[in-house]
């Protein structure tokens, strides 16, 4: 038995080229079979212990253990099996040119796995692409690509100078699409806009940001329209970020009574219903203390203010819709009036 093996072993390492093919195939299957499933229970444990999501892993080192798996085949062939001179030099070059492109994958995934977590922290959704995201991949894949073609002989300096002179040209035709790049880059690396925010720019559009690329920034409406606007109008509008520093907020719903109304009755009872609305509807915030303050004299009523809060600035609908609802109907129950201009 142990004759056998040695002899097998012996046709695979001294065989012809077409022996060296089929061990050097079957070498590269193993390899990557082997390092795929081995990534995959290795995240799995990180995602369970570090409560990071599985999908975001699994993007952030997607096409690395292929990559390894291919390098491990190269290396086996290049180091057990007898390959001719020429065809050697050829597995060498390939196994240097592998390591520098999974070199650059891995960097490039681990940026900007990086930065979609950073970024996704604060929203129930990864952002699918973002601008940070999108800007670091391809700077790491210029440099790798240069690395690579220096590591094959080819001088790159020629290809930088023709870059830098291309580049300039390339800047004055495309103003427009670099002062939006620019400014989406300003705005996130601020922190005045992240991911999954709930926004108001002065022009009127309002609703959640759900991504921002290279050119413009999508913002998706309360009801359910995607609104795109470019960077360099985000940079230069006037901004209310209802998701800072924190979710929570206060409204007010304005209310007048008659003047014959007395005070002290009609802010004890719609205390009492601002508080039951806030308790019994979704979106409100339990165990706030409803606010209740007179303002003015009108021409027919006394007016006022309820204050109540809502756990996110979407709330605040329903939480008007069921509190004015409310209110009328104990108005109505304790003779409270609300006049009517004539």
């Amino acid at each position: 038995m142990l004759n056998f093996f040695n002899e097998i072993a012996n046709r695979i390492i001294h065989g012809h080229f077409e022996t060296h093919l089929v061990v050097f195939i079957i070498c590269l299957v193993l390899g990557i079979i082997m390092l795929q499933w081995i990534c995959t229970r290795i995240l799995k444990i990180i995602a369970k212990r570090a409560n990071i999501s599985y999908f975001l892993l699994q993007q952030t080192f997607k096409g690395i253990p292929t990559l390894l798996g291919i390098l491990i085949g190269i290396y086996v062939a290049i180091e057990f099996l007898d390959i001719p001179s020429g065809p050697l030099q050829f597995f060498r070059h390939l196994f240097h040119s592998v390591v520098i492109m999974t070199l650059t994958l891995m960097v490039a995934h681990l940026a900007s796995g990086y930065l979609k977590y950073k970024l996704g922290k604060s929203s129930e959704h990864y952002a699918s692409t973002s601008i940070l995201v999108t800007t670091i991949d391809l700077t790491v894949y210029a440099i790798g690509a240069l690395v690579l073609l220096e590591s094959l002989g080819v001088s790159i300096s020629p290809l930088i100078t023709a870059l830098g002179v291309g580049g300039l040209a390339t800047a004055l035709a495309l103003q427009d699409t670099l002062a939006n790049l620019f400014s989406g880059i300003n705005t996130l690396i601020s922190k005045q806009i992240k991911i999954g925010d709930f926004i108001k720019l002065s022009t009127g559009e309002e609703g959640h940001v759900v991504d921002m690329n290279w050119r413009n920034t999508t913002i998706k409406t309360p009801t359910e329209n995607m609104v795109v606007v470019p960077n360099k109008n985000i940079a230069s509008s006037i901004i209310t970020n209802y998701a800072q520093p924190f979710a929570e907020c206060s409204i007010s719903i304005p209310i007048g009574v008659s003047y014959e109304s007395d005070l002290d009755h009609v802010e004890k009872v719609t205390a009492a219903v601002a508080k039951e609305v806030l308790e019994e509807t979704q979106g409100g915030v339990k165990g706030f203390e409803p606010l209740v303050r007179y303002c003015s004299f009108g021409e027919y009523s006394i007016n006022f203010n309820v204050i109540l809060r809502v756990k996110t600035v979407t709330n605040q609908s329903l939480i008007r819709h069921e509190f004015i609802k409310k209110v009328y109907a104990r108005y109505q129950q304790e003779g409270i009036v609300i006049p009517v201009q004539r």
